[in-house]
């Protein structure tokens, strides 16, 4: 398998066609994520505020 120099593997994207393999790539360096948790956080005001404004509502 010789590169053609497409340079669709230089391309910043998720996955690319690869002319010399005739098929498509999923490059390993960009798959990998971190998890991120961004959400309500106990002792946020807004997380407050919403934690009681439910119960009041399930309380009825």
């Amino acid at each position: 398998m010789n590169c053609i120099h497409c340079e669709n593997c230089k391309l910043s994207t998720k996955t690319y066609y690869c002319f010399a393999k005739n098929d498509f790539v999923i490059p390993t360096e960009s798959t990998t994520m971190e998890k991120v948790r961004s959400g309500w956080k106990k002792g946020e005001k807004e997380y407050e505020i919403h934690r009681r404004k439910i119960r009041k509502e399930v309380e009825i």
